[in-house]
């Protein structure tokens, strides 16, 4: 076996072995609703809101890959922090009740749902429940 041919061979036999794993990847990264799919399950944490960001009203901070915001008449809200355009972080706009891509713009409401591109699909959006200081998200 010359070199052309061993190398031949490896190429093709990684292919091999990689090419179900990424094609099984592509398949369940989006759902057919347009939401992002893969970070919807297994997501059960708490966070104590009596300091820091979360503790006054238009507050937000990143935690696990989700943003969690606080609306300015103190509701709580809970989405994927991934812009689903390039993944840029997106930030929390209290006096719009939105979620922006600081990137390129892009504009998602407090659910989620994409209402500026460039971004075509929704942010995943996750449950809140508030008991005493302990706010408790989840999928």
């Amino acid at each position: 076996m010359n070199r052309k041919e061993f190398f031949a061979r490896v190429g093709f036999g990684a292919a091999a072995v990689l090419l179900p794993a990424c094609v099984a990847g592509l398949a369940t990264s989006c759902s057919s609703d347009g939401t992002t799919s893969g970070t919807t399950t297994g997501v059960d944490f708490t966070v104590d809101v009596s300091s820091g960001t979360l503790a006054t009203n238009g507050g937000f901070m990143v935690l696990q890959g989700i943003v969690i915001a606080r609306t300015l008449v103190g509701d709580f809200i809970a989405v994927s922090a991934s812009c689903t355009h390039e993944g840029t972080s997106v930030n929390y706009n209290s006096g719009g009740n939105k979620f922006v891509c600081p990137n390129h713009g892009a504009q998602f409401s407090s659910t989620g749902t994409v209402t500026l591109g460039p971004a075509t699909r929704n942010l995943t959006k996750y449950n809140t429940s508030l008991s005493g200081s302990t706010l408790r998200i989840f999928s």
